[in-house]
């Protein structure tokens, strides 16, 4: 609940100067820059977000890691963040910010697993599908798990479009049963 509401807040804020400054995008890579960043070093994880390290060191290090990589705005919003001992919400933050963004483009993000992978042709297609389905432009990002059999599994937001062949079968062993 914390968490939810500490991400809209600070995503909302940081997200009202980028839409201001015309930076929503520049920002949007910056701070995927910065998580992917953290979340690729378990000990850089360890000392962003233990509350026994010093601020001013945790600052420090950010600056050395990411100077001439994220502007002065991001800069300032992560130093808020530790000053204000926020930044284990950065994940909450970004994935808010991101869903703004989104909004603000009328684009929806659009997870697709797939039982194999899919070619540029079947992505096209499946991208021209869903945005007739959304009414919006889609942004699609893609996993494959050979448990799903066949077919695909599609999140748009908190929906699942699931088209897979493991839920039909799982379907047809349910209805089978409820009919012996």
């Amino acid at each position: 609940m914390l968490e939810g509401a500490v991400g809209s807040r600070y995503a909302g804020a940081l997200f009202e100067i980028a839409e201001r400054d015309g930076i929503i995008d520049k920002l949007e890579q910056e701070l995927d820059n910065i998580r992917d960043t953290i979340k690729g070093s378990r000990d850089l994880e360890k000392v962003m977000f233990y509350s026994q390290v010093d601020p001013s060191e945790k600052k420090a290090i950010l600056k050395n890691i990411f100077k001439d990589q994220i502007s002065d705005i991001t800069f300032n919003f992560l130093f808020l963040l530790i000053d204000r001992q926020r930044e284990t919400f950065l994940n909450s933050i970004v994935s808010t910010f991101k869903g703004l963004a989104y909004k603000a483009r009328n684009a929806e993000q659009v997870q697709v697993t797939s039982a194999v992978e899919l070619n540029e042709k079947e992505k096209a297609a499946l991208e021209k599908s869903l945005e007739k389905l959304t009414g919006k432009k889609v942004q699609s990002s893609y996993s494959v798990d050979p448990l799903l059999i066949g077919g695909v599994m599609v999140r748009i937001g908190d929906r699942i479009i699931d088209g897979s062949v493991r839920n039909k079968l799982s379907s047809l062993r349910e209805h089978l049963r409820q009919i012996s």
